[in-house]
């Protein structure tokens, strides 16, 4: 009877954290230079320009005079995701859940008798987080993320040292749906920003064939959240039996010795079910100073052959922000029901819960958030004199992200209820473990040199998920992913460059019935995130990228 209070804050704040980082693995260095978009990434040993101050700041050195590169980068995300209930579902005994039974109230029975075979719950539109409005904005449908970028650099004549600066986004992601969507449990609206606003940098040419470089970034980093909460879990499937098989007979016909026997829990005007909407929230939590470190070396002992290594430092953050819950009905009926009952009060007492579920609840929360240091390696080779292939190694650590811990601006009642429950749970902090992997990948990139002026390039990045298969879920739904990119590069004259690039990545997923704790999985211990227990998933998400670079000396 705790559980329609405890859910709606755990669940949300959960889902925050995992949206956090299903979007980083699939946005990490989608949005920060298109001619390395083309390459697949694999850019170590051959960086583009003043975006080496990403990708690896010793490249720097070999930007002479006063530089400039202006970058505009568009974004569209199509996100499909299926459910399906499978042959035998229920919860405790119930299978009318009206996401996927077409049974209405006139059919008076707790077995689905016509189900709706695969239900949709498709993003609709993109959305971004704004911080002077501290909201969600929607961008409307079919309107895509944009993400412009620029840099400049300066190395003085007869200098060895090369400076920098740029405005980059290496995560920018996004998206929305209208009320009454399938998908509205796991994030209604989403945003997540990482805007590396300022990034001073410098390249040195020990020697002709040697470069080191750093890079200290300074970012932005948002994440905020509207989703609807529902927990089809075992509990809840009981408090449904309880009301209409035992308190069926005592409804409008109570008196003092059953509400002492019941503990006043038939007093209910509306009951608990597993399937019904149990409250709305709205989180959002940012970061204004995120402070990071690059450090690169670039070793080019011939023209043909090059060879680079970057290390991207972690970025250790105090995410702070605001939560708010609107509470449904039916927990504010069981908990008025109990509290109505002499026996209930004591129950309650017992249980530690509280006096009254409000209308709305809201305050403070604010975790310790890593976003995970990186490490990459690569070559750079002439296959022929025109031809030139590209080839990176990198490992991201996002074993860093095996806790989320929330803490709170006071003590929450029902967090003194949960830990006794769980010991990562206490009256004013929450733990989530997640208990995500590192993951190794690779890129491999071709440029082919047409004409002195023209330039094809195209690249390929499969993406390994560091997502366990048991922590799989929808919220930005992504396992494995491949990367396809394809763009060409014209000179102008010895001072100007201009590159056009497209990127597609795509991520397939399944994930069966009751096999992700964070999805879809049934029990009486799983209550923490599950809005689609029992039933089968499938998602297909898609991201385009399509863009402009200009670079020119001055």
């Amino acid at each position: 009877m705790k559980y329609p209070k405890l859910c709606p804050l755990t669940i949300s704040i959960l889902i925050v954290g995992l949206s956090n980082i299903t979007h980083a693995q699939l946005g990490q260095d989608l949005s920060v230079d298109l001619r390395s978009l083309a390459l697949g990434n694999a850019v170590t040993a051959d960086p583009p320009g003043i975006s080496a101050v990403h990708f690896n700041p010793a490249a720097l050195a070999k930007l002479d005079g006063l530089q400039t590169d202006v970058q505009g980068i568009l974004a569209n995300f199509s996100i499909k995701r299926d459910y399906t209930a499978p042959a035998g579902y229920n919860v405790f005994g119930y299978s009318d859940d009206p996401l996927v039974c077409n049974d209405g109230p006139e059919i008076d029975a707790r077995i689905c008798t016509d189900f709706k075979g695969t239900v949709s719950g498709d993003v609709e539109y993109a959305s971004i987080y704004v911080p002077i409005l501290k909201k969600i904005v929607d961008l409307g449908p079919n309107m895509p993320i944009a993400a412009p970028t620029a840099g400049i650099s300066y190395k003085p004549p007869g200098s060895k040292v090369t400076y920098a600066t740029a405005v980059y986004a290496p995560l920018v992601a996004g998206f929305g749906a209208e009320d009454g969507n399938p998908s509205n449990y796991m994030g209604q609206q989403v945003a997540l920003e990482r805007i590396t606003y300022l990034s001073p940098s410098f390249g040195y040419q020990v020697n002709d064939h040697l470069s080191i470089g750093a890079s200290i970034g300074m970012s932005y980093q948002a994440i905020a959240m509207k989703t609807d909460l529902r927990f089809p879990n075992e509990m809840i499937g009981v408090l449904r039996m309880v009301d209409e098989v035992v308190c069926a007979p005592f409804k409008g016909n109570g008196d003092i010795i059953t509400d002492l026997l019941l503990f006043g829990m038939c007093n209910s005007k509306e009951a608990m079910n597993p399937f019904n909407k149990m409250g709305a929230l709205d989180v959002a939590m940012e970061q204004s100073l995120s402070p990071s470190y690059n450090l690169g070396i670039l070793w080019e002992p011939t023209d043909d052959f090059s060879f680079g290594m970057v290390y991207q430092s972690e970025a250790k953050m105090r995410l702070r922000g605001k939560y708010l819950i609107n509470n449904a009905v039916a927990p504010q009926q069981l908990v008025a029901g109990l509290n109505s009952s002499a026996t209930g009060q004591v129950l309650a007492a017992i249980l530690g819960l509280p006096g009254f579920v409000p209308d709305i609840e809201s305050g403070l929360v604010a975790m310790d958030f890593k976003y995970p240091q990186h490490f990459k390696a690569g070559i750079k080779y002439k296959i022929f004199p025109d031809l030139q292939m590209n080839f990176d190694v990198g490992w991201t650590d996002f074993s860093a992200w095996d806790k989320f811990k929330f803490e709170f601006d006071r003590q929450i009642s029902l967090l003194k209820v949960a830990k006794l429950l769980s010991a990562d749970v206490s009256d004013r902090s929450l733990a989530l473990p997640l208990r995500f992997q590192s993951a190794w990948r690779w890129g491999i990139g071709f440029e082919y040199s047409a004409t002195d002026r023209l330039k094809l390039r195209m690249g390929y990045e499969p993406r390994t998920s560091s997502i366990p298969d048991d922590k799989r879920n929808t919220m930005v739904p992504i396992n494995n992913a491949q990367l396809f990119g394809l763009g060409l590069g014209y000179r102008f004259d010895q001072d100007t460059d201009l590159d056009l690039s497209i990127g597609f990545l795509r991520s397939r997923d399944d994930i069966p019935a009751n096999t992700s704790s964070l999805a879809n999985k049934t029990g009486v211990d799983n209550i923490l995130l599950n809005p689609y227990a029992g039933l089968d998933i499938k998602t297909n998400t898609k991201v385009t990228l399509l863009g402009i670079n200009y670079r020119t000396r001055w």
